[in-house]
C-alpha cells in the first residue's frame, strides 16, 4: 500500500484566498468580492452547481434526520426515574438506555463513513434511515428492559450516519464562506434534538406514559425515511481540489472561470460535456465504487488521520463538551424528581428549555458569527483565509461551560434552588453546540480533501470517549459527590479547550508541515 502526503492532493493545506485581491478570472459569489472555495467544476452534476433550493431541501432533510436521531435517543431521559421503577433496574442500568446509545452513534460512524466513500452517500442514508425506522418500531413495542436496550442501541448505530456524513454533505453542497452558517444550522438540529426530546417526553410520560413518546418518534422516523428515499440525491463527487488560484503561499495563479472554460471547451474541441442527470437518475442507489482500492483499505485509512493536531484537538474538545451535557442529562431526573424537589417528569424536563437557549446561542456563535469573523480576518490578511482564524471564538464556550458545569454540580450537591441547576445546564449547552461546531469546521477547513474521514474520527471517537466518561459518572457521583465530579469535568474542559491557544499561534506552521511531510494518505484517495 502506497501512502502520500496531503499536499499531493491539495497544496493549499487549507490556506486559501477568500476575498478578491487581483484574481480577475475566479468564480465569485454573485455581487460580492468573495471567491468561491472550492471553485465549481464544469460538470453540471457537480453538487456545488445544484440549484440553491435543491441544496437547501437536501440539507433540511438531513438536519431533520439528525434532529430525530437525538430526539429519540436522548429524549427518554426524563422517564428514567419511572423506567427504573417499572423494570426494577438500578440508576446505572437505566442510564444505559442513553449512554449505550451514545456509544452506538459513535460506532455507527466507523461503519457508515467507509460505506459512503465506497458505495456513495445516498445508499447509506436510505439504508440507515430505513433501519432507524424499523428499530424505532421495535423499541416502542418493547416489553422488557433488555429488548428496549437492544432496539435503542441498533437504531443508534443506524442514526450514527447523520453525524460525520451530515457534516461532510455540508462540504459537498456549500462553499467555504457558507460552512459556518450551515454547520450552525446543522448543530442546532443535532443539539436541540437532545433538548426538545426530553422536554416533550417529560410531559408525555407524565400524561400517557413513556411508550407513547417512542411511538411519536417512530412516526416521525417513517416520514423521514420516505423523504430521504424520494428527495435526497447522491452528493459524492470526484473533485480537483488544487486549483491554481488558491495556493498556500497566497499568490494568485492562473485560473479560468467555470463559465469561460465551458465556452472554450465547446468551441475548440469535440469533447462531449457531461449531461445533467434526470431527477430519477439522481435518486439512483448506485453511483459506482472506487476501482483502485478495497473496502477494507477505505475502512482502515481514516485512523492514521488522528495524529493530525487539528483532528486530535477536535476529538477531545467535542468529546469533553458532550461528556458534560450527557452527564447532566443522565442525572437531572434523579436530582429533581427525588426529595426535596419531587418534580414530575414534565417539570424536571423543563431544564431543557435552558438547554435549547444555550444550544441556539452556541450555534449562532459557531455559525453565522464565525463566518463573519473569519471573513473579517481574511480581509485584514490581504484576502487570505487560514483555518486558525476560526479558533478565537472558542473563548466564549471556554468561559461559559465551566461556569455552568460548576453551577449544576454545586446546585445538585447542596440542593440549591432549582434555577441554579437549570441555568447551569443552559450554559453547559453552549459548549456542545459552539465547541463541537468550531472543532468540526476547523477540521474541514484544514483537511478538505479528506473531510469525511477526518470527521469520522471527530464524531466517532468523541462519542466513544464520552461513553467512557459518562458510563462511569453515576458511580463517580455516588462515591465522590456532584461537586467533585463536575468540578473535575470543568477543569478538564478548560485544559482541553485551552489547547486551541497554541493551535492558534502555531497551527499554520504545524498544518503546513504535516501536510507536506507526513505520508498518511492512502494513494487511492
Amino acid at each position: 500500500m502506497v501512502f502520500r502526503t496531503l499536499h499531493d492532493l491539495d497544496s493549499t493545506a487549507g490556506t486559501v484566498r477568500l476575498v478578491e485581491a487581483g484574481s480577475a478570472h475566479a468564480v465569485h459569489m454573485t455581487g460580492t468580492d468573495i471567491i468561491l472555495v472550492p471553485q465549481p467544476s464544469t460538470d453540471p452534476n457537480d453538487p456545488l452547481r445544484l440549484p440553491q433550493w435543491r441544496k437547501n431541501l437536501t440539507f433540511s432533510i438531513l438536519c431533520s434526520f439528525v434532529f430525530l436521531v437525538n430526539f429519540a435517543t436522548g429524549g427518554l431521559a426524563p422517564a428514567f426515574f419511572d423506567l427504573s421503577i417499572e423494570f426494577d433496574k438500578s440508576t446505572a442500568d437505566t442510564a444505559g438506555l442513553l449512554t449505550y446509545c451514545v456509544l452506538g452513534i459513535g460506532l455507527g460512524n466507523f461503519l457508515w463513513v467507509p460505506c459512503a466513500v465506497y458505495f456513495g452517500k445516498r445508499p447509506v442514508f436510505v439504508v440507515s434511515s430505513g433501519i432507524f425506522f424499523a428499530f424505532s418500531c421495535w423499541s416502542a413495542a418493547a416489553d422488557r428492559y433488555e429488548t428496549l436496550l437492544v432496539a435503542r442501541v441498533i437504531l443508534s448505530v443506524a442514526g450514527g450516519s447523520t453525524e460525520a456524513l451530515g457534516a461532510a454533505i455540508v462540504n459537498d453542497l456549500y462553499y467555504l464562506h457558507e460552512r459556518g452558517a450551515k454547520m450552525g444550522v446543522y448543530m442546532i438540529a443535532l443539539t436541540t434534538g437532545n433538548a426538545v426530546g426530553p422536554l416533550i417526553c417529560g410531559f408525555i410520560a407524565t400524561a400517557i406514559g413513556w411508550r407513547w413518546f417512542l411511538w411519536i418518534s417512530t412516526i416521525l422516523s417513517g416520514i423521514t425515511f420516505v423523504a430521504v428515499v424520494l428527495l435526497v440525491p447522491e452528493t459524492r463527487f470526484e473533485r480537483k481540489y488544487d486549483d491554481g488560484i488558491f495556493r498556500a503561499d497566497g499568490h494568485d495563479g492562473k485560473f479560468k472561470s467555470a463559465a469561460l472554460e465551458v465556452e472554450q471547451v465547446s468551441e475548440t474541441s469535440n469533447v462531449l460535456l457531461p449531461v445533467r442527470k434526470s431527477y430519477w437518475q439522481q435518486l439512483s442507489l448506485w453511483s459506482g465504487i472506487p476501482a483502485d482500492t478495497s473496502f477494507v483499505a477505505i475502512f482502515l485509512r481514516p485512523f492514521l488521520l488522528l495524529v493530525y493536531p487539528a483532528v486530535f484537538w477536535g476529538v477531545l474538545s467535542y468529546a469533553m463538551s458532550l461528556v458534560i451535557v450527557i452527564g447532566v442529562n443522565d442525572l437531572y431526573s434523579f436530582v429533581y424528581q427525588a426529595p426535596p424537589f419531587n418534580f414530575t417528569a414534565g417539570i424536571s424536563g423543563l431544564i431543557n428549555v435552558a438547554g435549547i437557549i444555550g444550544n441556539l446561542f452556541g450555534a449562532f456563535v459557531s455559525g453565522y458569527l464565525l463566518d463573519r469573523f473569519s471573513e473579517r480576518r481574511a480581509r485584514h490578511n490581504n484576502g487570505i483565509f487560514v483555518p486558525e482564524s476560526r479558533l478565537p471564538l472558542v473563548v466564549i464556550p471556554g468561559v461559559l461551560v465551566p461556569v455552568g458545569t460548576l453551577m449544576f454540580g454545586f446546585a445538585a450537591q447542596r440542593q440549591m434552588h432549582w434555577a441554579v441547576g437549570y441555568v447551569g445546564y443552559g450554559l453547559v449547552s453552549v459548549g456542545v453546540a459552539a465547541t463541537g461546531n468550531i472543532a468540526m469546521i476547523y477540521v474541514m477547513d484544514s483537511y478538505y480533501p479528506v473531510a469525511a474521514e477526518a470527521l469520522l474520527l471527530v464524531n466517532g471517537f468523541k462519542n466513544v470517549v464520552a461513553f467512557g466518561f459518562v458510563n462511569g459518572i453515576v458511580p463517580w457521583v455516588g462515591a465522590s459527590g456532584y461537586e467533585e465530579a463536575f468540578g473535575t469535568l470543568a477543569g478538564l474542559y478548560v485544559f482541553i479547550v485551552g489547547l486551541a491557544i497554541p493551535l492558534y499561534y502555531y497551527g499554520d506552521r504545524i498544518r503546513n508541515h504535516t501536510s507536506s511531510h507526513w505520508k498518511l494518505i492512502n494513494s487511492s484517495l
